[in-house]
């Protein structure tokens, strides 16, 4: 088993990526028994410090493991749970499967554009919420299907989405 390096690399300059956060992705790293195959567990743990994952990110992980950028910034485009773009603090995401298309979902989406005034895979001005339309979600039985976060709604209708909006907006308030 191959210990994580505990070579030092330049964390890069960048007002909006602090120190303090490439300081607690080096811990992580360096406590890890191995860096083997841990790529994936790193940039989870990466975009969990930093909401999302930079070039300036990427390329601190492809330095730290000793990779090439190019197979960091691979696994990351990828794999669709990991961005490069910062998101809003609560991503809603509109299944666009087949099941879920017949049954409106396109609706459901540019309605949820209107409301919001994005477009889809971007972010509200007050950086509330980031919309995104996903290819399945795995739940037809229930389509039309939203997600916002970890939290799941079936055969949703155009005239709940304010509800639904409102609910994570209220949360903010509080």
């Amino acid at each position: 088993m191959t210990k994580p390096q505990s070579i030092s690399v330049t964390k890069p300059v960048n007002e909006n990526l602090p120190k303090e956060k490439f300081d607690e992705l080096e811990k992580f790293i360096d406590g890890l028994e191995t860096t083997k195959g841990a790529l994936i567990e790193i940039l989870h743990k990466a975009q969990d410090i930093f909401g999302y994952l930079p070039r300036d990110v990427q390329l601190y992980v492809s330095r730290k493991l000793g990779i090439a950028g190019a197979e960091v910034f691979g696994v990351v485009s990828f794999y669709s749970y990991f961005t490069t773009k910062p998101r809003g603090k609560h991503t809603i995401s509109v299944c666009m499967g087949t099941a879920c298309f017949v049954k409106g979902a396109d609706k459901i989406i540019e309605r949820l554009k209107e409301k919001l005034e994005i477009e889809s895979n971007e972010i509200t001005e007050d950086g509330l919420f980031t919309l995104k339309d996903v290819r399945c979600i795995g739940a037809c039985g229930l389509a039309p299907v939203v997600t916002v976060g970890d939290d799941v709604y079936g055969r949703v209708k155009e005239e709940e989405l304010d509800d639904i909006i409102s609910t994570y907006r209220n949360r903010e308030v509080k």
